[in-house]
């Protein structure tokens, strides 16, 4: 069965809040079908490229349909724009629709605050990029702003957080309309080796700890995450970067706050809880992340939670 995805497209859209969920819907076999509506025929992106051969919006859209709202470059300035007032009144008249669950919405990003504004995020759980989780709060005041999230679903209304994650959530709406292996084949595709959950914070175990400028440490960060499942010691790991594996402690401690073994536990932890979202069984998730049994994962697990 066929799904349609209608993606409203505005002046200063983001050009990977809208490429993003589009190709990775586009590669799933076939299963939906994508439509790019809007106020004006040709709208110029945040990379400056132009977008032509947007049609109208129309008045009703069938049900069943994916309505895809991608944020702005700079939504401040884009939403505040004649032709995002139109999308807003648009929005509204579709309201009827979306909250009785026969149009499924979609907001990328600063996207959430155009259906804010639109009066759709009223008691309604969300989340946006971080930069604008107090803009979304002033715009719906009764809705129920989650912060630190990935996505976000709430009767049919689906939110995700900054730019990249329209490609999380993308792949979560596959899994859930064509089933695991077609979201695993996308994927895999996409080499989106590491597909995060709703419930997963906006700073991965991936990003996490990056905040920082010294280069020793991001080569050893960028050993670490290369292969956390090997066997690594601090010795080896020191002489990988060229320091001493006493002050390559001292130097995780001062600029991460965290040792080299609890930083290494926390990528650990990451690849064995995707083993088990891709249906691998305790004990396989545990060895392939690098635990040595399942016992030690659930224990690195109870020191995390």
């Amino acid at each position: 069965m066929m799904t349609d995805v209608w993606f409203v497209v505005l002046p200063g859209v983001l050009a990977l809040d809208m490429t993003g969920p589009a190709e990775t819907l586009r590669l799933a076999g076939g299963r939906f079908r994508l439509h790019y509506i809007g106020p004006d025929e040709e709208v110029e992106t945040s990379i400056g490229l132009k977008i032509s051969g947007v049609a109208p919006l129309p008045e009703h859209l069938p049900a069943g349909s994916l309505l895809v709202v991608p944020g702005a470059e700079d939504s401040a300035r884009w939403f505040a724009t004649p032709q995002a007032e139109t999308v807003r009144r648009w929005l509204t008249r579709q309201q009827p629709q979306i909250h009785s669950q026969q149009l499924t919405l979609v907001c990328i990003c600063s996207g959430a605050l155009l259906a804010a504004r639109a009066g759709l995020m009223h008691g309604v759980a969300c989340t946006t990029h971080h930069d604008v989780l107090e803009r979304l709060k002033a715009a719906a005041p009764g809705a129920l702003v989650r912060e630190n999230r990935i996505f976000v679903e709430d009767r049919g209304i689906w939110t995700s957080a900054g730019i990249t994650s329209g490609i999380d959530l993308s792949l979560h709406l596959i899994n859930r309309i064509c089933g695991p292996q077609t979201a695993l084949e996308v994927a895999r595709e996409m080499v989106v080796w590491l597909r995060r959950s709703g419930d997963d914070p906006q700073l991965s175990p991936w990003l996490r700890y990056r905040n920082h400028l010294h280069p020793g440490i991001h080569r050893a960060q960028d050993l670490l995450a290369a292969a956390p499942q090997r066997a690594w010691s601090l010795p080896v790991l020191a002489e990988k970067v060229h320091v001493s594996p006493r002050h390559l402690s001292r130097l995780f401690q001062q600029h991460l706050g965290i040792s080299v073994r609890d930083y290494l536990e926390h990528l650990r932890l990451a690849v064995a809880e995707q083993c088990l979202l891709q249906g691998q069984r305790t004990e396989q998730a545990a060895l392939a992340a690098g635990f040595s049994s399942p016992r030690q994962f659930h224990r690195a697990r109870g020191r995390a939670s």
